[in-house]
């Protein structure tokens, strides 16, 4: 489809109530996205959903949230909700989608037209996958104390460090990441937005391989790493208040309360499996889970009802996360005390993937870790929300 026929088509979508866009997003979803992909254990990589992200492209529908004369869906925050609501509902796996989320916005806000014009239109076709250079050794939950350098040398950066954490970035022909262009200024002055080619000389990419033997995360090393000037996204040393810009729509994402709910539902079919169900001591625990459930379902609303107010999120928007991430762990530990000695297998008992405790509990670790620690979220609503001194 040309990008005429898109907007035709986002046109007619605009034109539905939210109920009649929801059914129209339901029917659409389960019968285009084949059923081998859904409800994945774990982070697939691209060249398994090369597939669901093409038929995403050709119907328009790969990024919700961008304008629609770059090629968006130019959806409002509250369609946008609906739209995720139904992908998680239906087991949708997730695209490697940082250029999507998160770069794409960014350039349309920040980029210049030459950026825009160059990376945009191949993050929709699939020819760019991006990953984040964000964490660091000693520099994760405290992003501002990031020590990776880009030092001017005529009309290039010259970039050395190290990132770590970097999610699926073997799949990734570009990076865009955080890097320190100032050491005289203070943690969250002197840091610049750059776009680096991840097959440029002196990059080098090592898998960080999970207990499930696989390879979701990544180190990338910077070895006098250069590359031109005009890869540097919007000012010298105005880098952080970009990156801060990120974090309010990924903590939502993050607290969205489908993933404990399908975790809850998986623990409900090990129960019946593992002859439990039934039994008063697993039913009090299970009934306890459930009502945590609905109450961080009946929080996430709270902070969904501002976003389709067109509202601004808040710091206290780190409740989200905190307790979703909390949620989703207690239900795996559940899982793997019923589990037995059958929690150690690395594949689904029986080839079954609802029964796969081991696979779950270990896709919960690292949630209260990535996009920003428990610890940190804490200590963001002490000083933002509650006031309390730093």
């Amino acid at each position: 489809m040309t990008l005429r026929d898109h907007q035709a088509a986002h046109d007619a979508l605009d034109r539905l109530d939210d109920d009649a866009f929801r059914a129209e997003v339901r029917e659409w979803v389960v019968g285009a996205c084949p059923e081998h992909l859904r409800f994945p254990a774990r982070r697939l990589h691209f060249h398994e959903v090369r597939d669901w992200y093409r038929i995403l492209a050709e119907k328009g529908w790969l990024a919700p949230g961008w304008p629609r004369d770059h090629g968006g869906m130019g959806l409002s925050p509250a369609r946008q909700m609906i739209l995720i609501d139904e992908f998680e509902r239906h087991g949708v796996p997730r695209l490697p989608d940082h250029g999507i989320i998160m770069l794409g916005p960014l350039l349309i806000r920040y980029g210049t037209e030459a950026q825009r014009a160059r990376f945009l239109p191949k993050i929709l076709s699939g020819e760019h996958i991006w990953c984040q250079g964000y964490s660091e050794p000693g520099a994760g939950s405290d992003l501002a104390a990031l020590r990776t350098e880009a030092v001017l040398d005529g009309d290039d950066w010259v970039i050395n460090g190290q990132k770590t954490w970097t999610t699926l970035a073997s799949d990734a022909q570009w990076m865009f990441l955080l890097a320190r262009t100032d050491k005289s200024a203070k943690k969250q002055a002197g840091i610049s937005f750059l776009l680096v080619p991840m097959n440029a000389p002196g990059v080098t990419i090592r898998p960080i391989v999970n207990l499930e033997m696989h390879d979701e995360y990544f180190e990338v090393f910077f070895d006098n790493v250069r590359v031109p000037a005009d890869h540097l996204v919007g000012e010298v040393n105005r880098g952080w208040p970009m990156a801060k810009a990120l974090l309010g729509f990924e903590r939502i994402f993050f607290g969205s309360p489908r993933q404990s709910a399908f975790a809850l539902e998986r623990l409900r079919h090990l129960a019946e499996h593992y002859s439990v169900a039934d039994d008063p001591v697993f039913r009090d625990k299970f009934v306890r889970l459930h009502m945590d459930l609905a109450d961080h379902s009946d929080l996430f609303e709270r902070f969904a009802d501002q976003l389709r107010r067109g509202e601004s999120l808040g710091a206290d928007v780190s409740m989200l996360k905190l307790h979703q991430t909390d949620l989703y762990q207690r239900i795996t530990d559940l899982m793997i005390e019923i589990a037995g000695s059958d929690a150690g297998l690395l594949d689904p008992a029986g080839g079954d993937r609802a029964i796969h405790p081991a696979g779950f509990f270990i896709q919960s670790r690292p949630t209260t870790i990535y996009g920003g620690t428990s610890e940190i979220q804490r200590g963001i609503l002490a000083r933002e929300v509650l006031g309390l001194p730093a």
